[in-house]
């Protein structure tokens, strides 16, 4: 850790809009430079704070973005951790939420911020919201609290005055500035004249434990989104899929699912032959009741596990992750009801 009274945050670019830079000569837009990030940003060096820069190249379209990536992320901040107060991650907003639940389920007993942020309109755009993100993004990963702790030492997304929980986080706008939403969980801070905390929301490091990252995932899944006139053919192709470990399950309300006979064999005949089924709903706000409905009641009855109000991004790399660590089907049915990183709310049924 940083022992001066100047916080060292790093900032870590791994692609996307916000660091493209505009020619403003030709208009075409260049990757992302340090030097001329910071002339074009010069309210950064306003900051009492040191900070550092760490590049990804080339960098990565947030289209192109998958594990190993994730991996990479977390080694940096890993490396560096006792170096730097915290971390910005500059990433393209299409897998942003993707990256944010991964990076909080591979950095356990995390005690330090990594605030992840981005932009719609490249940093060098007159109209970007961009600078802002940034220069709110470093005072929140140097923010400390009355204690002289880290303000919040969790994976954020910060997104147009908003600090979210990164693994409760999804994008909801392509076009406008309000681009993510966290649904079933309130943010953790708002930006305004100033920046207001909710400390109670805050998820703290166990001071007994120490800061472990973790860089193994398992991706043999798949995405089952249920539809009306679903057909048997395609089920049985998916739950036939060469080594496919697990089924995450888009339902529909509060985890509903066609009463289908051939649905639920299928379905049963996959957990039977050791794959996991995890039961999502497809609605932004609300939770899988699975006891609420006869519909919901049968995919239990299949062998399914409640996803609760779990995002799809946090569902998919939470299953991948947890399938990269352990073989043991009862332990990833044990970790998948159990709230981690402050993932899901888990409510009695």
């Amino acid at each position: 850790m940083n022992n001066t009274t100047q916080p060292s945050i790093l900032l870590i670019y791994t692609g996307g809009t916000i660091g493209m830079i505009e020619n403003p000569e030709t208009g075409a837009l260049l990757n992302y430079d340090f030097e001329q990030f910071q002339h074009l940003v010069p309210e950064m060096k306003r900051f009492n704070i040191n900070i550092g820069s760490y590049t990804f190249r080339p960098p990565i379209d947030s289209s192109d973005m998958e594990p190993k990536y994730w991996v990479r992320m977390a080694r940096v901040i890993a490396e560096n951790y006792e170096a730097y107060d915290g971390f910005v991650v500059l990433h393209g907003t299409d897998t942003m939420a993707f990256t944010a639940s991964a990076l909080s389920f591979m950095l356990e007993n995390l005690g330090k911020p990594v605030v992840i942020t981005g932009a719609q309109l490249p940093i060098g755009q007159l109209r970007t919201d961009g600078k802002e993100n940034l220069l709110t993004s470093i005072e929140i990963a140097a923010a400390r609290n009355a204690a002289g702790e880290p303000a919040v030492p969790e994976v954020c997304i910060f997104f147009e005055n908003r600090l979210m929980r990164g693994n409760r986080t999804t994008k909801i706008n392509a076009e406008g500035f309000n681009a993510f939403r966290s649904y079933n969980c309130p943010p953790l801070a708002d930006a305004g004249i100033r920046i207001k905390y909710d400390t109670a929301q805050i998820r703290r490091p166990d001071p007994l434990r120490p800061f472990r990252p973790h860089y193994t995932f398992d991706s043999r899944i798949f995405i089952l989104t249920l539809f009306p006139g679903i057909t048997e053919e395609y089920v049985d192709a998916v739950v036939h899929m060469k080594g496919l470990r697990a089924l995450v399950i888009q339902t529909y309300g509060s985890g509903n699912a066609p009463q289908k006979p051939w649905l639920f064999e299928k379905l049963k005949d996959f957990d039977r032959r050791g794959g996991i089924l995890v039961n999502t709903t497809r609605c932004s706000l609300g939770t899988v009741e699975m006891h609420r409905y006869e519909t919901g009641l049968q995919l239990l009855q299949a062998g399914a596990v409640n996803g609760y109000d779990g995002t799809l991004e946090c569902t998919v790399t939470k299953l991948m992750f947890l399938l990269g660590q352990t073989s043991s089907k009862e332990e990833i049915l044990r970790l998948l009801n159990t709230n981690i990183a402050g993932e899901i709310t888990i409510s009695a049924e």
